[in-house]
């Protein structure tokens, strides 16, 4: 069974689809046209589409459609922040499929990925056909605090978590995420803010350091990452309650759900995985002993490629 990244692909098509008098989504399609049909929710929020996610598929089986979420990627209008929460996405999701005359689709992503992956299908579970995630998010106050706070991954990684607050004055630490916020939607100071901001995520991305190029190097993808990240990071992921996924987890419980999760996961710790795989008894779920957070791992995509296979026999 293949374990590494499918060959790289171009799109078959792309398009932009009008979601609201204020945003404009981009999309695209790769693989099989006439193929069982998947989206990729990319991560962030506010990364947007970068060309390797389109190789976490089989192109020969699969119509893999890829979205550049609200103010992200070639999305219009470019870091925007108004109607911006994980509703409007949820929402977006679903307009999407319609417009692309999907009846039933596998949902996958990780990181914020994750996170949106469940709503949307907790919101619309029918067409759903099956959900891979990764790098588990539930949107919960502890794991904002994780990263954002200090005892968290700072007690990992103090050296670049000084890095990270060093911007922000030693008397107001205890209000990073207002203090990025205020600097990240400052034209004057967002590209420093979101040079750190990014330097901080992209250097706890795995706890074995490794060199490897960064998605978040274009500076224009640092601000809309970085921007975007915050505004949802500021409004606990605009979720209400915080338990929303786990207190509804019986809505997807009859949906095949495949969950891979690093253990060395310093973004989305692994507790977050196993509280959703408990919440959901009949999800697969895969501990990766070395996996990290992001996909590009070794280990993490043979696990990725694995799971995708297997939902071959779903349709």
């Amino acid at each position: 069974m293949k374990s590494s990244l499918f060959p790289k692909i171009k799109p078959y098509d792309e398009g932009f689809l009008k979601v609201s008098k204020i945003h404009t989504l981009h999309y695209e399609q790769v693989g099989n046209p006439k193929g069982k049909p998947a989206i990729f929710l990319h991560g962030g929020p506010g990364v947007g589409i970068i060309p390797e996610y389109r190789r976490l598929l089989d192109p020969k089986f699969y119509r893999i459609i890829l979205l550049d979420q609200r103010g992200a990627g070639k999305s219009r209008p470019f870091a925007e922040l108004r109607e911006n929460t994980a509703l409007h996405l949820v929402e977006d999701l679903e307009k999407l499929r319609n417009h692309l005359d999907i009846k039933k689709w596998l949902v996958t992503g990780g990181s914020w990925g994750s996170l949106l992956a469940l709503l949307y299908a907790i919101s619309y579970p029918r067409p759903v056909k099956g959900i891979i995630i990764r790098g588990v998010c539930l949107g919960r106050k502890k794991e904002n605090d994780w990263l954002f706070k200090p005892g968290g991954a700072s007690e990992i990684w103090p050296d670049e978590w000084e890095k990270f607050v060093s911007i922000i004055p030693k008397n107001n630490q205890d209000r990073i995420l207002h203090h990025y916020y205020r600097l990240l939607t400052s034209k004057k100071t967002q590209t420093e803010a979101a040079k750190r901001w990014s330097n901080w995520e992209e250097a706890i991305m795995s706890i074995i350091p490794k060199k490897r190029k960064s998605s978040f190097l274009d500076s224009k993808k640092e601000i809309s990452f970085a921007k975007t990240e915050c505004h949802y990071a500021l409004h606990n992921f605009f979720i209400s309650p915080e338990n929303l996924i786990l207190n509804n987890a019986d809505k997807i419980k009859n949906i095949p759900v495949y969950i891979i999760q690093g253990r060395y996961d310093t973004i989305c710790p692994m507790s977050s995985a196993w509280d959703l795989h408990k919440a959901l008894p009949k999800s697969k779920l895969v501990i990766v002993p070395l996996g990290s957070h992001t996909p590009f791992d070794e280990a993490m995509t043979s696990e990725l490629i694995k799971a995708q296979e297997k939902f071959k026999k779903i349709w």
